[in-house]
């Protein structure tokens, strides 16, 4: 008798052990695929005071991946939306002592010599920038070589595009608002104090990589922000959408999509790499289109 019973859990606990690994091959499998490709992403956003439409692509969190040689299919994919320019989130590298900045540099260099384009930093960059006991001259000579392609890059600054009516800013914000685990809440006025006022008689576009503060940075007075940061939340599940956030954080509101606050949307890509925890699952990298049209048209 107890020798049927232990035959009998000896087979269940077999069919389990086959059904975690057919699981595990299953979830590896989409995690090589989603790791090794993008989708393209598509959000159309009204601004008031836009002075003539036009076509966004956003970038962020490439960390130094490549699609193909010299990123020859990201390339491609951007030559066939036509933008009228490149607006880039930040984390094109990743700060790792033994890392490099190579690939980040060619591709945006390349970005460049074809379309205007706009850099904000991310945590990576501003890691690197300041902790250069640690990681040398990685951030002087990545923006330099960025600048030198053409690259206008914001850091607490913005730029003016009459043709579009629009000023695009580019917000650094401090070390202390990508801390693990914990939130930081941001101060009344920091915005303010760190890239001034925004003129209310111009579109207003805010590069910010951290989307957590969204709340801020509509009450600053934005109209479209864009983002990064998040990865997409690295797993994606039905209804709950992204599983974590680099805070550590289990299921963040803002883990990729379109967001809005009054009058404000935050447009939040689900970016193109990975960095120390090499995974995506259900989670494809993202090379977004924002089609900016004049408020009314």
């Amino acid at each position: 008798m107890g020798g049927g019973n232990r035959t009998g859990r000896n087979k269940i606990l077999a069919i389990l052990i086959g059904i975690l690994a057919v699981l595990a091959v299953f979830f590896l499998t989409v995690m090589a695929i989603d790791c090794n490709r993008f989708v393209i992403r598509r959000y159309r956003c009204s601004m008031k005071n836009l002075k003539k439409d036009g076509r966004i692509i956003l970038l962020s969190d490439l960390h130094n991946k490549s699609f193909g040689k010299e990123n020859e299919k990201l390339l491609a994919a951007v030559r066939r939306l036509n933008p009228d320019m490149i607006v880039i989130a930040g984390d094109m590298y990743t700060s790792s002592k033994e890392g490099d900045t190579n690939t980040a540099k060619m591709l945006v260099g390349t970005l460049a010599a074809n379309y205007p384009v706009y850099y904000g930093n991310g945590n990576h960059e501003y890691k690197t920038k300041t902790f250069p006991e640690q990681f040398g001259a990685m951030y002087e000579d990545f923006t330099d070589a960025i600048k030198k392609a053409g690259v206008k890059h914001l850091v607490n600054e913005k730029t003016y595009l009459p043709e579009f009516n629009m000023d695009i800013y580019g917000a650094e914000i401090d070390w202390k608002y990508y801390g693990k685990f914990n939130y930081a809440k941001m101060e009344a006025g920091y915005m303010e104090k760190l890239i001034g006022k925004p003129d209310m008689s111009r579109a207003s576009l805010l590069i910010a990589h951290n989307p957590d503060y969204f709340e801020a940075y509509a009450g600053w007075g934005a109209d479209l922000v864009v983002s990064g940061h998040v990865h997409g939340g690295l797993m994606r599940l039905p209804v709950f959408g992204g599983v974590i956030a680099p805070s550590l954080r289990l299921f963040p509101k803002y883990d990729g999509g379109e967001f809005h606050m009054g009058q404000t949307t935050l447009v939040l890509g689900r970016g193109l790499g990975t960095h120390t925890l090499p995974i995506r699952i259900f989670n494809p990298g993202e090379l977004v289109v924002i089609d900016v049209t004049r408020a009314g048209a």
